[in-house]
């Protein structure tokens, strides 16, 4: 399925928060691979609050192509509203002219999407759709590794801050092919600020040095993990 593989891990990180340049850099060290997604009518470093002491800044998009290359950004709406508030112009509004932004900033076509605050109901499934969005993530964790359901309703494996996460791994990395009835996916997310509010970077590089540098496993982004689904 994933060049041969049947085991695949993708993370997926919200906001654009200067701390991404922290963890893509964790990322890269790992070889591993993450989807950004961004909200584009916002991304400024005025767009700021403060947590647990601990500043939290969105970036400005000068130098983002270069920090977030190898990796992939999606679609999270303009302005990060809850959907749910929102005529269907207005919804629409949001996805689409965020995904034109981000595609005239970042030179490629843009397939995916978060809900921001997750979000969602049948109308904004058939909005998002409308707008040429292949997969859309929701907050919704499935608690275990497994293949896409409802690309629209996408449900990640979990949270990094899961108290299951460690066992999850060991139990998805530990899976020989030849045991398995179907693939796998381990689908992470989070925002990188949390790491810094709880003073946790270490769990994320726990998380990937259990996840590197296994030749059983396919490493992408979330367009590439899911492709296979939508192609």
């Amino acid at each position: 399925m994933w060049d041969g593989k049947k085991k695949a891990v993708t993370f997926s990180y919200d906001d654009g928060i200067v701390y991404d340049k922290k963890l893509v850099e964790i990322f890269n060290r790992y070889g591993l691979k993450c989807t950004f997604n961004l909200n584009s009518g916002i991304m400024t470093g005025a767009n700021c609050w403060t947590d647990n002491n601990v500043e939290i800044k969105r970036m400005n998009f000068q130098g983002l192509p270069e920090l977030y290359k190898g990796h992939e950004v999606a679609v999270h709406t303009l302005t990060h509203p809850n959907l749910l508030d929102y005529d269907d112009e207005t919804v629409v509004n949001e996805i689409l002219l965020d995904k034109i932004n981000l595609e005239n900033i970042f030179q490629y076509k843009i397939e995916g999407m978060a809900y921001p605050y997750g979000t969602y109901d049948e109308r904004i499934k058939g909005l998002v759709k409308e707008c040429g969005i292949k997969y859309c993530r929701t907050v919704e964790s499935e608690g275990h590794a497994a293949l896409p359901c409802n690309l629209l309703t996408l449900k990640p494996t979990m949270h990094h801050s899961d108290e299951r996460i460690f066992d999850v791994i060991e139990s998805f990395v530990e899976l020989s092919p030849d045991e398995m009835d179907e693939p796998r996916m381990l689908y992470i997310w989070g925002h990188s600020y949390e790491f810094a509010v709880h003073d946790n970077w270490d769990r994320i590089e726990k998380i990937c040095q259990m996840l590197s540098g296994r030749s059983d496993i396919f490493y992408g982004t979330n367009s590439e993990v899911l492709r296979p689904f939508y192609e």
